[in-house]
């Protein structure tokens, strides 16, 4: 089976997007004290080390193991395989659409993987910018997902005008 370019800048991107986050959280695991916080940029830019068991902002910790391992890792892998196999057959999607969704997918393989290995995902960022925009703390695979998805509303709003 002969790879065409296209299959090949996917499956780089969704490469890249895993090995940045699984080295990260290595990184984390390895050097950062579970529990700990510790300022990078005064209290704007905060670095941790938290096992968050549930999904965005822990939703879904609180589940049974049966819901938790349905929702959190068979739901997650059945749509990233969608998500896959649509970008590698539709032909029409631009090259940021297609970084987009192999981020997304990366992004998601990554958080997945932790489900699976370790239980739960290492979470290790916090923004505060003084209340204007504070957010959960994540990691890099939460970053390429949404980065992925902030690139595919920027796509869409390109393609209405066009």
């Amino acid at each position: 089976m002969k790879l065409s370019r296209r299959s090949i800048f996917i499956l780089v991107v969704i490469i890249l997007t895993i090995a940045a986050d699984q080295i990260s959280k290595i990184w984390i695991r390895a050097n950062v004290a579970p529990g700990s916080q510790s300022k990078i940029i005064g209290d704007f830019f905060t670095l941790h080390n938290v096992e968050n068991t549930g999904a965005f902002l822990g939703m879904g910790s609180d589940l049974n193991e049966t819901l938790r391992i349905l929702l959190l890792l068979i739901l997650p892998i059945v749509v990233l395989a969608f998500v896959l196999r649509y970008i590698l057959k539709e032909k029409s999607l631009d090259k940021w659409s297609l970084f987009a969704f192999a981020s997304i997918i990366g992004g998601g393989i990554g958080n997945v993987y932790d489900r699976f290995v370790y239980g739960s995902v290492t979470d290790f960022w916090h923004i505060d910018l003084g209340g204007v925009l504070r957010t959960g703390i994540f990691n890099m695979a939460d970053l390429s997902v949404t980065t992925g998805m902030i690139i595919l509303v920027i796509a869409s709003f390109r393609k209405k005008k066009k």
